[in-house]
């Protein structure tokens, strides 16, 4: 039977400025984790290694203080599958021990990352890639490639038209055929001449998603969305708060285009209280939860059972993230496409180096685990983890 034995964490800053229309990047972290378990291949101890995705803080005092100590504590039948094998489920199970429900909020995100490094630790024991592993647990057949778009438009510090132009030109160059930019940091008339830009550069409004971080409230909502429909853009993304469901009805009433939401919602509860409430609509509306900050894959595959008991197409499923942890829940659960980060939140964001993006799509890792240490900026990071 596998044993943890030890856990760590680090806490990991960003390599670069840049906003959103709510948030300041600049000052943010990620919490990166590993388990380190008493079975050893080639001289070393077999570590799980993973992190709680980008656009919260690190969970440092969270996981230090409760949630590793819970680990540690457990008996590893506490943990285990029954087989012989770490169960990501149970590991979750065990983190959030004495903890009250609901209350979400940054405790999901800590848990997240454990679950996940649980994910990448059974499938390493099993000397497989994580997508095949989470095909087998889950009985998926995984895809053989993903489609990926390209998430940018960013503010920087140095912004200008030139500038999101020549961002956009690179993605293209790069094998992206879809790209999202950010509305709502600016007023509406630099904000409409960013996204003629972006059009213009990549070739229709169909192949462009906007992006406005929760930043307005009902009414400016309402109003952007009849000045972008027009340009007939491949989704409106979270409009309002993403817990105001009545925004997002009103909306979902009045805006003929698709609209995206879920990156915070943080357990399936909320999903189901979106798909009651939220007014989304089924075939068209487009779903962004992310395991990482949402109590892990467990959770996470909760919240697409929930939406296809509601009538929806798991296919509407496209997990905000933009890197490689998210990859391989795409093709593992059979969903409809993947966020990729390949200029920012380095060293985070992004897949790897010998997987090129073709015509809009990504194959698959083929090596044990996530791979994340396959990652150039990042495996330094791992390397300090690990040592």
């Amino acid at each position: 039977m596998v044993r943890i034995v030890e856990v760590r964490e680090i806490a990991v800053r960003f390599d670069r400025a840049i906003a959103n229309a709510v948030v300041d990047f600049s000052r943010h972290t990620v919490s990166l984790v590993a388990l380190i378990t008493d079975q050893v291949r080639n001289g070393q101890a077999v570590a799980g290694v993973a992190f709680n995705s980008i656009g919260r803080f690190a969970q440092s005092g969270l996981l230090r203080e409760r949630m590793i100590p819970r680990l540690l504590a457990a008996d590893a039948e506490d943990y285990g599958d029954g087989q012989g094998r770490i169960d990501p489920a149970r590991v979750a199970a065990v983190a959030m021990r004495d903890e009250k429900p609901g209350g979400h909020g940054d405790r999901a995100a800590a848990v997240g990352a454990l679950e996940l490094a649980a994910w990448d630790l059974r499938a390493r024991l099993a000397g497989e890639p994580a997508w095949h592993a989470i095909a087998q647990a889950f009985g998926c057949e995984p895809l053989r490639d993903v489609h990926v778009y390209a998430a940018g438009g960013y503010y920087h510090p140095e912004d200008g038209l030139g500038r999101l132009c020549s961002e956009l030109a690179g993605y293209r160059q790069a094998g992206f055929t879809h790209a999202k930019i950010k509305i709502g940091g600016t007023d509406w008339a630099s904000d409409a001449a960013r996204i003629e830009a972006a059009i213009a550069e990549l070739g229709s409004g169909a192949n462009l998603a906007v992006d406005a971080n929760g930043r307005f409230a009902r009414d400016q909502a309402i109003a952007v969305g009849s000045k972008i429909e027009p340009y007939g853009l491949r989704w409106y993304e979270e409009p309002g708060d993403p817990l105001d469901y009545a925004l997002m009805a009103d909306l979902a009433g009045r805006y003929g285009g698709p609209l995206a939401t879920g990156e915070n919602l943080l357990s399936r509860q909320d999903v189901v209280n979106l798909l009651r409430h939220g007014g989304m609509r089924a075939r068209l509306d487009v779903f962004q939860m992310d395991a990482g900050l949402s109590y892990g894959l467990t959770e996470y595959a909760a919240m697409i059972a929930a939406l296809e008991a509601a009538g929806h197409r798991r296919e509407q499923a496209l997990p905000h993230g933009g890197h490689l942890i998210n990859l391989h829940i795409v093709a593992g659960l059979g969903l409809g496409g993947c966020e990729a980060y390949p200029g920012v939140f380095q060293p985070f964001g992004g897949y790897l180096p010998d997987l090129p993006v073709e015509d809009g799509r990504i194959g698959l890792p083929q090596h044990p685990g996530f791979g994340l240490e396959r990652k150039p900026g990042l495996a330094p990071h791992i390397a300090q983890l690990l040592a």
